[in-house]
């Protein structure tokens, strides 16, 4: 394997400038969907290496209950410093697996809590809470609704109540939800990834306000509706955590600054003569190349150990 197992820790570090790029100048529909996928494979990859290296650290452990021959010389020599990184990551790929877990089990437990919240309300596509604080955001599951309170409401006009439903139904249809789990599981798994999180959660905002502008038919009416559900809110929580919202994540001056500007162009992957497209590529060369590396180190490590281990 050599140094090749150590590639998909560090190689998600090649993403980093297409989150910025990719978050404004593509289109956010195809900006979270790049992202999401590059973060879930480069998370994927660096949890293999992870598991290979653990192997070989734990083989190392007296009284293991893996087989004596793992942990021969030959075995060893297959990765670099051996006994340093078997045994970091050991505990490495433990926390991993806890934070991973604890993520999941939080975004589970907010839905079924916020679920049981609103189960006295009659089952609507829309639950309007009498609530004096202002905020609203959607609530997937089997239908999704869009949770909204009075006192947002009241304090928008009834083009801004157009442009705040078709926002958060576009959060529904299109199951921004998954895309911002697994970008927050995948950052979870390796912290390089932190900022490809960071940028889904703005990307999905934006991909619903472009989806709520084409809906409504006008973007200041949307950029209006942000701008002021951001004030309203800036006080009191903009809804459960994880799940998306009008005034949620991402930074509202910019969004209201992509919605006053012109509607971003629908092109899916962007030209390699553009500071954009060679990022874009330099980040699917990154990806590959993770993957093909844990590939290489899972296959080479697979013949080590079964050469090593006596019929």
């Amino acid at each position: 394997m050599g140094v090749f197992v150590f590639l998909p820790l560090v190689l998600p570090l090649t993403a980093w400038p297409v989150a910025r790029l990719a978050e404004q100048h593509l289109h956010p529909r195809a900006a979270t969907w790049l992202l999401t996928g590059a973060a879930a494979v480069l998370a994927v990859c660096s949890t293999v290496s992870l598991v290979l290296l653990m192997v070989v650290g734990t083989a190392q452990l007296p009284g293991n209950p893996l087989p004596d021959a793992w942990s021969d010389p030959e075995v060893r020599a297959a990765v670099p410093y051996d006994e340093i990184a078997g045994r970091v990551a050991i505990p490495a790929l433990a926390a991993v697996l806890a934070s991973c877990g604890h993520a999941a089990w939080r975004h589970l437990r907010v839905r079924r809590r916020t679920r049981r919240a609103l189960a006295s309300l009659p089952r609507t596509p829309v639950a309007v809470l009498p609530d004096a604080v202002p905020y609203a955001y959607a609530l997937p599951g089997g239908p999704g609704r869009v949770v909204v309170t009075t006192a947002l409401l009241d304090a928008l006009t009834s083009a801004e109540r157009r442009a705040l439903f078709a926002h958060e139904r576009a959060h529904l249809t299109a199951r921004h939800h998954r895309f911002l789990l697994t970008a927050q599981l995948a950052a979870r798994a390796n912290p390089f990834l932190r900022p490809l999180y960071t940028a889904v959660t703005y990307t999905a905002e934006r991909w619903a306000d472009e989806e709520a502008a084409a809906r409504v038919g006008s973007r200041r009416v949307v950029a209006r509706a942000v701008g002021k559900a951001a004030l309203l809110s800036r006080a009191a929580p903009a809804g459960p955590p994880g799940l998306a919202g009008l005034a949620a994540a991402g930074p509202v001056p910019r969004r209201v600054a992509a919605l006053l500007g012109p509607a971003p162009s629908a092109r899916l992957w962007p030209p390699v003569s553009t500071a954009v497209g060679l990022a874009a590529w330099g980040a699917a060369a990154g990806t590959a190349a993770s993957a093909l590396s844990s590939a290489n180190s899972a296959v080479t490590l697979f013949l080590i150990l079964k050469a090593a281990t006596p019929l």
